[in-house]
């Protein structure tokens, strides 16, 4: 595996996300799947069904990271529009792909048979190639190092799925948590210094308020076990020396 660190960006596209209507769970779980692939997700955008919006955020991510992911507004209604917009972007037609026509076809064969509102599915900017869907027929969509995908979670975790182990990466990101009993604000130099001392990992601070009492969890990422392991000692060792009680695992 590379040394090298892939980074990818994702467009969460959809009126419905920004009026609070649908709650988003694509970003975990695209965020998840890539750091099992060796990529890190490095920005995430929500743009409403606008095309000039869409342009202008795929444009932007496609061009500073290795990959592109986009999640909604790829179905058979009149404001799904993600296909539209990213051929612009990429300065391509919108063409109907043969396969995903049949594979439409297909799925709806006892269903009613394919209609203009469900052929819109089977639309892709030319060039693309398809990404497998397995739950409901209607494909992704792969052109370039860009990515699109259905905005519904459970079909998305299938999309991603079909792409597992097709994108190059490098080493996946691993991480360790630690917990404390102890407002994050007073371990704060201990923790700087340490991720300080330990350049290949990075150190998250996470506070919570439970059972009428101030905590936090750090969790210690890197892409190297043994420098996670030397890091984690650290920050135990750091701890304790402070009068810390700690919880290795995370509270």
């Amino acid at each position: 595996m590379s040394e090298r660190i892939y980074t990818a960006g994702l467009v969460v596209i959809g009126d419905e996300i920004l009026s609070g209507r649908t709650h988003d769970k694509n970003i975990a779980q695209v965020a998840s799947w890539l750091q099992v692939q060796g990529i890190r997700l490095a920005e995430v955008r929500v743009v409403p069904d606008v095309i000039e919006r869409i342009v202008e955020a795929v444009n932007a991510l496609r061009e500073a990271n290795d990959y592109l992911f986009t999640t909604g507004g790829i179905g058979p209604t009149h404001d799904d529009i993600t296909v539209d917009a990213v051929a612009r972007a990429l300065g391509v037609d919108v063409i109907v792909h043969p396969t995903a026509r049949e594979i439409l076809e297909k799925y709806y064969a006892d269903k009613g048979g394919i209609t203009d509102a469900r052929l819109r599915m089977a639309r892709v900017p030319e060039g693309a190639e398809l990404i497998a869907n397995r739950m409901s027929g209607a494909p992704g969509i792969k052109i370039g190092n860009v990515h699109l995908m259905a905005g519904v979670p459970h079909i998305t975790a299938g999309m991603l799925d079909a792409l597992t182990g097709t994108l190059q990466g490098g080493k996946p990101l691993i991480s360790e948590t630690v917990g404390c009993w102890t407002p994050e604000s007073e371990v704060a130099d201990i923790l700087r210094q340490v991720e300080q001392n330990h350049a290949s990992c990075q150190i998250g601070s996470y506070p919570f308020f439970r059972e009428g009492r101030v905590g936090a969890n750090f969790v210690v990422r890197s892409t190297d076990r043994g420098e996670l392991k030397s890091c984690v000692d650290s920050l135990c060792d750091g701890l304790a020396s402070a009068g810390f009680d700690f919880t290795p695992g995370g509270i």
